[in-house]
């Protein structure tokens, strides 16, 4: 399974948006002990919402769909709605 997976900083409330083939909860592991540069400086995080897919491309058409000015107002509805 691949999974898109939105992130929510409790330090100062920014997202993040990834993508993984990995567990989630185990990638948020990762981000929370500075796996890259940018969640690094922005931890720690909690999950805010995840959607799973049987195959890779879907899922990165998902992710960078989320980081278009249109998904990023689905994001924002998504963090609005959740939290």
């Amino acid at each position: 399974m691949f999974h898109v997976y939105i992130l929510k900083s409790s330090l100062n409330g920014k997202s993040y948006v990834g993508f993984t083939a990995k567990e989630v909860n185990k990638r948020l592991e990762e981000h929370n002990i500075g796996s890259n540069k940018w969640t690094k400086a922005n931890r720690p995080f909690r999950l805010v919402y995840y959607e799973s897919f049987a195959c890779k491309e879907d899922a990165n058409l998902r992710e960078k769909f989320l980081k278009t000015g249109v998904g990023k107002k689905l994001k924002k509805l998504i963090l609005e709605n959740y939290f």
